[in-house]
């Protein structure tokens, strides 16, 4: 009963202000350009600001992070190759399969992650928490993109996408991060600070923005959401639970089992959501995948950790 009651309190703010944002949609002072303004601000500004704030909490202090950085990239690769089956057996469109790329491999490891983690397992576990948050941003930020744009309707340039991926903020923002605790730079106060109000501003900016674009939306029909129903059912059940069996077939001995496969079991993140709406892939889907598995992870992440012991 606890367990259910914490993800319950973590689940539930998320969710007031999803709702919040569909109901200022419906207000005379929404205006069309707000979902487009509050995403590039979460894009440009806020995540950068999370990603460098988190990383730089890090105390390494000689610890090898090399099996857990290793573990959890396995099963990004290995759920991005499932993408190429699927689409095909399924016989999805190129916009669905561009989807996918997003969909699958990369759940909510930050912002429900490293809170169901730390309540779990105690403050311990948040150095481990924040490298498996790097670890999804940086492959999130570089394969994914780089098959997002490899399957887009124009021809792909690699000069042009290696340019794009240089400057990419998010991408940018993992870099800086490591760097700042790998090299152990000590920021003034006054600069940690400032990173860290724009860091905290971007969960209810984006939740917003989600709500806003839900709540102009149609709702739609229920088999559009039994398709959705199903991406979730694999996504934070099957995928985590091979990810499990896998682990326990080749007797692969790590002490961060259970945080990698809690967090390979959370809900799409928000950062797809984002990038969806930036390569204008499928922004419906990607959306309704984020708000029912969010609603569906009071259960879904609980079950986990009984299962997970």
């Amino acid at each position: 009963m606890d367990t259910f009651l914490t993800a319950f309190k973590i689940v539930l703010p998320l969710f007031l202000v999803i709702f919040s944002g569909a109901v200022f949609s419906r207000t005379k002072i929404y205006s069309g350009d707000w979902v487009g303004i509050l995403n590039r601000y979460a894009l440009y500004i806020g995540f950068p600001a999370l990603i460098i704030y988190s990383l730089m909490q890090l105390e390494l202090k000689g610890q090898s992070y090399t099996s857990l950085i290793l573990l959890n990239s396995g099963y990004i690769f290995v759920c991005l190759l499932l993408v190429f089956p699927i689409s095909k057996i399924f016989r999805f469109s190129v916009q669905i399969k561009r989807s996918l790329f997003l969909i699958l491999p990369f759940a909510n490891v930050a912002y429900f992650g490293i809170p169901v983690l730390s309540n779990a397992f105690g403050t311990k576990v948040l150095p481990v928490a924040a490298i498996i948050s790097a670890v999804y941003a940086f492959w999130l930020l570089t394969i994914a993109i780089i098959l997002i744009e490899i399957y887009g309707e124009e021809k792909t340039n690699p000069k042009k996408l290696i340019l794009n991926l240089s400057q990419n903020p998010l991408l940018l923002s993992v870099l800086i991060g490591l760097a700042i605790a790998f090299l152990k730079i000590d920021l003034p106060y006054f600069a940690e600070k400032t990173i860290n109000i724009f860091a905290d501003s971007v969960t209810a900016v984006v939740l917003f923005s989600l709500g806003i674009f839900l709540g102009t939306h149609k709702i739609g029909e229920l088999k559009e959401w039994s398709q959705v129903l199903v991406y979730v059912f694999v996504t934070m059940l099957i995928l985590p639970a091979l990810f499990l069996g896998i682990i326990h077939v080749f007797n692969i001995d790590t002490a961060y089992l259970k945080p990698s496969i809690i967090d390979a079991a959370m809900p799409l993140g928000l950062t797809p959501y984002a990038l969806a709406i930036q390569y204008k892939i499928e922004t419906t889907l990607v959306a309704r995948v984020v708000v029912l598995g969010t609603a569906l992870s009071i259960f879904i992440i609980p079950l986990w950790m009984v299962i997970l012991g």
